[in-house]
C-alpha cells in the first residue's frame, strides 16, 4: 500500500536531521572546548602540575554522569514538551555563571588536599554550564527519536556528529584559538556560543512537536538489560578512559602540562567514538582486533620500562597510536553491545559512569594507593580482557578468574619461596626462570579457558614485579608528581618525574657543608652568580623551587634566604638530613613558604631580594604562569634596584629563553644567557645546565657583565607571553 506524506510533514522530516545535527555539533563543541579553556585558566592557581588535567577530567566525567542521569530521569518522568522547557530553564540558569573565571579571592591552601580543592574550584567556576551541556547528547538524541526524522528509530548516528564537534573543538583550542587569541577573548567567544545554543535547543524542541513527531511506543514488553550487561558496558568505557588519562600523565610528566598535551589523547579518544558509532566500516572488526592486540603488546613494553629514561617525540607518537588502536577496538565492542533506542539514555549513563570510574581511579585512588605511576600498568593488564569474550554471567566469570588465579598462585609458589629464601641477595634470574616455566604450564593447563589464563597470568606478573629489584632508597608520590631517591656511583640522587633535581655525595654525609652537584655544581651558571661579588654581597636571596635545597650551601654568613615550594613532600625530603644535608647544614633557619611561588610572592610586598632564582620546574614541564610578562614584572617588584633575576631553563623539549627574551625586551631589561656544558669526565656530579640572567641594567651583573660565558640574550621580536596568551608549540625544540 502506498502511503502519502503531507507536504508539511515531509519538510519537517527533511530538515529535522540538519537541525539536530547542528545543535548537537554546537553543544559538543562548547562542551569540549571549555575543558582545556577552563583548565588553562585554573592552572596558575593550582601550581601547573600534570595532575591538574587528570583531576579536571575527573570533574568533567563526574558532571557528565550527573548530566546523563538528569537526562535519563527527565525522559522517564516528563513528556518531550516538558523536557524541553525544563532543560531550557537549566540553560538559562547556567547563563549566570558567565563569563567563566576563577572566583575572586580564591587561593590554594597548601596544607589541604590539592585534588579536592581543584575539584571544588572547577565546580564553582564552570559546574553549572558544563552540567547543562553534558545532558545535551542523550537528550537531543532522545528528542530526535520522537521527531519522525530519517533513522529516528536508531539515533545513535547523532553521537558521531557529537564527537566530531568535540574533536574539532579540542584540536582547535591548542592549534588555532590559543596561538591566535588570548584566554579572555576565547572565553568571550565561548560565552556567545553558549547563548546561541539556547536558540538551537528551542528549535530542536519544536521539531518534536510538529506533524512529523512520533508518539513513543510502549516499551513495557521490551527486554530489560541485565546487571551483567550493564557492567560490561561500564567496563568497556572504563578501560579507554583510564588508558587515556594514564597516557596523558606519562607524556605530560616529561613534556609539561598544557592544552596540546591534554587534548591530543582526548581528541583521539573522541575520534574512536566517531569511527565506532557508525555503520560505515573502513576496517573489518578482525583487522581492528589484530592491530589493537599488537598495539597492546607494544604499549606493555613501554609501561614495563623497556625504553629510555624519558620519552622522545617519536615515542610519544607510538604511545598515542597504540592508545588509539586499543580504544577504537574497545569502543567497537561497546557499540556492538548497545541496546535498542528505548534504552539509549541508560546506555549513555552507564558509559559516563564507566568513564568517570576511570577518572576516579587515576585521579584520586592511584596517587594515594601507589608510590609510582602504576595505574597505567594496571589498566594495560585489564585491557587484555577486551580480547576475551565475556562469560554468560558474572558468577561464571568470577569462577573462571578464581580458578586461573589459584592455578597461577600454585605455579608461582616456587618462585615466591625462592625469593623469600634469597632475601635481599637477589636471585632475580632464578625467580624469573621459575615464573616463565610456571606461565607456560598455566597456559597449557588452561588453554581452553581464556579467562582462567588471564587470572593465572596476572598472578604470575604480580609475583614477578614484586621481585624486581627496586634500587631506590625511598619512593613516594604526591599530587604534583613522583619522587624517588636512589644511590649510585657514590651519589645520592633525588628524581622528580624523569629528571634528577639534586644530588649529594655519600661522602658528604659527615661533611660540615655538602657540595652542591648537578645543575647547582660550583662550575655551573647559578653558582657563578651566587659566588660572584654581587652574589656574596647580597642581603636577601629567594629561590622558587626547593628541590633538595642544593643552593642553600652557597649561603653566606648574615644572608637572609627564603625558599618557595608548592609540594610539601619536597620540603619533607629536603629537610630530612638522613637523605640530603644542604638545608640542615647550610641554612637550617631559612623558611620554606608553602604554596605556588608566584601567588605567595604577590602577598609578600615587604620583601626585596638582591638575587631571586626561579627554579620551579617539575621534570621537564614549563610552568607557563611563572614565565609570563606579568610574572617577570612581579619578580622585578620584589627585587632591589640592582637585584639579579635568575631563571633555570634546562629543558629537553622547549627553548624557554625565547619568551624570556621577549619579556625582558618589552620591560626594558638587560638579559644574558649561558648554556653550560657538563664536565662529567672529571666529575660525575657536574651536569650541563641553561640559565637566563636578567637585571634592570648591565651594571647590576657586576663582573659577570664582561664574562664571555654569558651571552647577550636578544628578543626575536615575537609575541610577548602574558597571563592571557602563551604558545608552547612555538618554542618546541627542533
Amino acid at each position: 500500500m502506498h502511503t502519502t506524506v503531507a507536504p508539511t510533514q515531509a519538510v519537517s522530516q527533511r530538515f529535522a536531521p540538519i537541525v539536530f545535527v547542528l545543535t548537537l555539533f554546537l553543544s559538543a563543541s562548547l562542551l569540549f572546548f571549555v575543558q582545556p579553556l577552563f583548565t588553562r585558566v585554573v592552572l596558575p592557581h593550582v601550581g601547573g602540575s600534570p595532575a591538574v588535567w587528570t583531576t579536571a577530567m575527573l570533574f568533567f566525567q563526574t558532571i557528565l554522569i550527573a548530566g546523563y542521569l538528569y537526562a535519563h530521569v527527565l525522559t522517564r518522568l516528563l513528556p518531550v514538551r516538558g523536557q524541553v522547557l525544563v532543560h531550557l530553564a537549566v540553560w538559562a540558569a547556567a547563563l549566570l555563571s558567565l563569563p567563566l573565571g576563577v572566583p575572586e579571592g580564591w587561593q590554594l591552601d597548601p596544607t589541604g588536599s590539592t585534588a579536592w580543592q581543584t575539584l571544588l574550584l572547577f565546580a564553582a567556576g564552570v559546574g553549572l554550564p558544563f552540567f547543562a551541556l553534558s545532558a545535551n547528547a542523550p537528550l537531543i538524541q532522545f528528542w530526535y527519536s520522537r521527531s519522525g526524522g530519517p533513522s529516528a528509530h536508531d539515533p545513535y548516528f547523532l553521537y558521531g556528529a557529537s564527537n566530531l564537534g568535540s574533536l574539532i573543538a579540542l584540536l582547535g583550542f591548542p592549534l588555532a584559538a590559543e596561538p591566535i587569541l588570548g584566554a579572555s577573548a576565547i572565553g568571550l567567544v565561548w560565552a556567545v556560543g553558549f547563548v546561541v545554543l539556547g536558540g538551537a535547543l528551542a528549535l530542536s524542541g519544536l521539531f518534536t512537536q510538529g506533524p512529523a513527531a512520533v508518539t513513543p511506543k510502549d516499551h513495557k514488553g521490551a527486554t530489560r538489560n541485565s546487571a551483567w550487561q550493564v557492567a560490561q558496558w561500564g567496563f568497556l568505557a572504563f578501560i579507554p578512559s583510564s588508558l587515556m588519562l594514564g597516557i596523558t600523565l606519562k607524556i605530560s610528566i616529561d613534556m609539561g602540562s598544557f592544552p596540546l598535551v591534554w587534548v591530543v589523547p582526548l581528541a583521539l579518544y573522541l575520534f574512536t567514538f566517531v569511527l565506532a558509532f557508525s555503520n560505515r566500516r573502513v576496517l573489518s572488526d578482525r583487522t581492528v582486533r589484530i592491530i589493537a592486540a599488537l598495539s597492546l603488546a607494544v604499549l606493555s613494553l613501554y609501561v614495563l620500562g623497556f625504553h629510555g629514561s624519558y620519552l622522545e617525540w617519536e615515542e610519544v607518537g607510538v604511545l598515542l597510536l597504540c592508545f588509539f588502536s586499543i580504544t577504537l577496538f574497545a569502543h567497537r565492542r561497546l557499540y556492538a553491545a548497545r541496546p535498542a533506542g528505548h534504552g539509549l539514555t541508560g546506555f549513555y549513563l552507564t558509559m559516563s559512569v564507566g568513564g568517570a570510574l576511570g577518572g576516579l581511579f587515576n585521579s584520586l585512588i592511584a596517587p594515594v594507593a601507589f608510590s609510582g605511576l602504576h595505574e597505567l600498568l594496571i589498566t594495560t593488564v585489564l585491557a587484555v580482557l577486551l580480547f576475551i569474550p565475556f562469560a554468560a554471567s558474572a558468577g561464571e566469570t568470577l569462577a573462571k578468574l578464581a580458578r586461573g588465579s589459584a592455578t597461577g598462585l600454585a605455579l608461582a609458589m616456587p618462585a615466591i619461596l625462592t625469593g623469600l629464601v634469597a632475601g635481599d641477595t637477589g636471585h632475580w634470574t632464578a625467580v624469573l626462570l621459575i615464573l616463565f616455566i610456571g606461565a607456560i604450564l598455566a597456559l597449557a593447563w588452561l588453554r581452553r579457558d581464556p579467562l582462567g589464563c588471564f587470572g593465572a597470568g596476572v598472578v604470575v606478573l604480580v609475583t614477578g614485579l614484586m621481585h624486581v629489584p627496586d634500587g631506590s632508597v625511598w619512593r613516594d608520590r604526591s599530587f604534583f608528581g613522583t619522587h624517588v631517591i636512589v644511590e649510585d656511583l657514590g651519589l645520592r640522587l633525588y628524581g622528580n618525574g624523569t629528571t634528577v633535581h639534586g644530588a649529594q655525595r655519600l661522602a658528604d654525609d659527615d661533611a660540615e657543608r655538602p657540595e652542591p652537584l648537578y645543575y647547582y655544581h660550583r662550575n655551573g651558571p647559578m653558582a657563578q652568580v651566587l659566588t660572584s661579588a654581587r652574589g656574596t654581597a647580597a642581603d636577601t636571596v629567594g629561590v622558587l623551587g626547593l628541590g633538595v635545597g642544593s643552593l642553600a650551601c652557597y649561603k653566606q654568613p648574615g644572608q637572609n634566604w627564603h625558599f618557595y615550594e608548592i609540594d610539601s613532600l619536597v620540603d619533607k625530603i629536603a629537610r630530612a638530613p638522613e637523605y640530603f644535608r644542604f638545608l640542615s647544614a647550610c641554612a637550617p633557619e631559612a623558611p620554606t613558604h608553602m604554596g605556588d611561588g608566584r601567588m605567595v610572592l604577590t602577598r609578600q610586598k615587604d620583601l626585596a631580594f638582591d638575587v631571586l632564582v626561579i627554579d620551579a620546574y617539575s621534570s621537564d614541564a614549563v610552568p607557563v604562569h611563572l614565565t609570563t610578562n606579568e610574572a617577570m614584572q612581579l619578580y622585578l617588584d620584589r627585587l632591589s634596584p640592582d637585584g639579579i633575576l635568575l631563571y633555570h631553563i634546562s629543558n629537553r623539549y622547549y627553548d624557554i629563553d625565547i619568551p624570556l627574551a621577549r619579556s625582558a625586551a618589552d620591560l626594558g631589561l638587560s638579559a644574558r644567557v649561558q648554556h653550560y656544558q657538563a664536565n662529567v669526565s672529571e666529575d660525575p656530579g657536574d651536569s650541563s645546565s641553561s640559565v637566563v640572567m636578567i637585571a634592570r641594567s648591565p651594571d647590576a651583573f657586576g663582573e659577570l657583565n664582561d664574562d664571555p660565558r654569558w651571552k647577550i640574550l636578544e628578543s626575536d621580536g615575537g609575541r610577548v607571553w602574558t597571563d592571557d596568551y602563551a604558545n608552547l608549540i612555538s618554542i618546541m625544540t627542533r
